[in-house]
């Protein structure tokens, strides 16, 4: 982390915001009220990770597929989640990691991590292969080597850990929702195992 970074103003705020509703400027949340103003207006940066399973030659072995509850039952995702004010990329990868996959996942977030896309959630259906329908959202999507022992946690039902080829299932993928069967179509094209 970096000693030496300027800090934000924490009293500033833009013309009309509500002060009263806001949550503490240091925190990195909004408030429900404040987020929703947000998503109206801006796109979110997320970050999107597919957790996998590597050998001791570094070849993928499986990857990660989570079972998670959402409004229309369970559905297949990977792990995901907003970048928080003032918080770099790879903490955000690790928070959601741990957040979905439990404290003892043990993530190898690289020195330098680079994400395989940028997949951009849209609200309207079918302007790209990826929805989302409270917002615009920008996700940085990442490939990450997990080597502890995961169990679910928040939403997240079950890991499912599938071989490359088991993961491009069709029965797999349509089990996704959101475009993130995509997501991880184009992670396993990028590790070089796409058949």
């Amino acid at each position: 982390m970096t000693a030496a970074a300027e800090m934000p103003n924490p009293n500033w705020r833009p013309d009309g915001w509500d002060v009263q509703h806001t949550a503490q400027p240091t925190s990195g949340w909004l408030t429900d009220g404040d987020i929703a103003v947000v998503r109206a207006q801006l796109p979110l940066v997320y970050v999107n990770a597919v957790p996998i399973r590597v050998d001791s030659a570094g070849d993928v072995l499986e990857v990660g597929v989570l079972l998670k509850m959402a409004a229309q039952g369970l559905t297949r995702a990977i792990v995901a989640g907003r970048v928080l004010y003032h918080e770099r990329v790879r903490d955000a990868l690790v928070r959601h990691i741990e957040t979905d996959l439990g404290p003892h996942a043990l993530p190898a977030i690289p020195a330098t991590p680079q994400p395989f896309t940028v997949a951009e959630y849209f609200p309207t259906p079918g302007i790209t292969p990826f929805f989302d329908p409270r917002q615009h959202a920008i996700a940085l999507c990442y490939i990450v080597p997990v080597a502890g022992d995961c169990h679910p946690r928040q939403d997240a039902v079950q890991i499912d850990w599938l071989s490359p080829e088991a993961a491009l299932s069709q029965r797999v993928q349509e089990e996704f929702s959101d475009g993130q069967g995509a997501l991880v179509k184009q992670a396993i094209a990028h590790l070089g195992r796409l058949v």
